[in-house]
C-alpha cells in the first residue's frame, strides 16, 4: 500500500504512541501501521487547523462504509440462512447505521483518540454521532489495509456481532412510521395521525416536537432535530407500546 494514498498522518508523539498502543489492546484491533491508525482518528477540523500538512480520515471512511457493509453482509449470508433478502437489508441498514456506529465508538472511548480542530471542541464535536460513526469506519479501513479481510472482519464483528443479535431479538424495524402504519392499516384500517405540538430554539436549529394519536390514544411528544426525525421517533413510542407488545 502506498503509505500516502490516504493522505499524511499527523506525528506521533511518544504520549501518543502510548495512546495507540492502548487502543489496540483495548479494542483488540490488529493494526501494525500506527500512522495509519492515527490518520482513521484524525478529523478534518484538526487537519484544516494545524500547520503540519497532514491529511485526514475521510478516505478511509469511505473505504471503511463498504468494508463494514461486506464484513456484515457475509456473517447475515452464513449464520442466518433462513432469511430473505428483504431481511438482510432491513437487518443491515440498522447494524450498519450511525446510530449503531456511534454507539460502539462509545464503548470503545473513540473520543478520547480523535484528533478534531478547536472549533470542533468547542462545539462538542467529540460526542456528534456522525463524527464518531464516520471515525469507525475509518478504523474498519484502516485494519483492512494493514491486516487483510480476515482480520478486518474479526475487529468488525467483535464489535456488531451484539448489534446484529440485539436487532434480530427487539425487531429490525428502522422505519417506525412505515411499520407504525402497516400495523393500523392491517388492524383498524386507519393510518397514525401525526401532530406538531410546538417547535424551540433558534431559526437555524429548530428543535421539533411531535405527538402521534393511534387508535384514540396519544404518544409522545417526541423530539427530534426536524419534522421527520420528530415523527419518526414518535412513531417509534407507539410502535414500542402498541405493536411491539404483541410480537412477543
Amino acid at each position: 500500500m502506498d503509505p500516502f494514498a490516504f493522505g499524511i498522518a499527523p506525528a506521533i508523539s511518544s504520549s501518543r504512541e502510548r495512546e495507540l498502543l492502548a487502543f489496540k489492546q483495548e479494542s483488540a484491533m490488529k493494526c501494525d501501521n500506527l500512522n495509519l491508525l492515527n490518520l482513521a482518528f484524525t478529523h478534518r477540523s484538526f487537519a484544516n487547523e494545524t500547520t503540519e500538512e497532514v491529511g485526514n480520515n475521510e478516505k478511509l471512511e469511505f473505504l471503511g462504509d463498504s468494508v463494514l457493509g461486506m464484513c456484515v453482509a457475509d456473517w447475515l449470508l452464513r449464520n442466518l440462512p433462513a432469511k430473505q433478502e428483504g431481511d438482510f437489508s432491513k437487518i443491515k441498514s440498522v447494524v450498519v447505521s450511525e446510530d449503531s456506529l456511534a454507539m460502539i465508538a462509545r464503548k470503545l472511548n473513540v473520543d478520547k483518540y480523535l484528533l478534531i480542530g478547536k472549533g470542533e471542541e468547542n462545539s462538542g464535536g467529540r460526542d456528534k454521532k456522525t463524527l464518531l460513526a464516520d471515525c469507525m469506519e475509518a478504523l474498519f479501513a484502516a485494519s483492512y489495509l494493514d491486516s487483510g479481510f480476515e482480520n478486518a472482519k474479526k475487529f468488525v464483528m467483535l464489535h456488531l456481532e451484539d448489534q446484529i443479535q440485539a436487532v434480530l431479538k427487539y425487531d429490525y424495524h428502522r422505519d417506525y412510521k412505515t411499520s407504525l402504519q402497516e400495523y393500523m392499516q392491517k388492524k383498524w384500517r386507519k393510518c397514525p395521525v401525526y401532530t406538531l405540538v410546538k417547535k424551540t430554539g433558534p431559526e437555524h436549529e429548530f428543535t421539533f416536537f411531535v405527538e402521534v394519536q393511534v387508535n384514540n390514544q396519544s404518544f409522545g411528544p417526541a423530539q427530534g432535530r426536524s419534522k421527520k426525525d420528530a415523527e419518526q421517533n414518535a412513531a417509534k413510542l407507539a410502535y414500542d407500546s402498541v405493536v411491539a407488545p404483541t410480537l412477543l
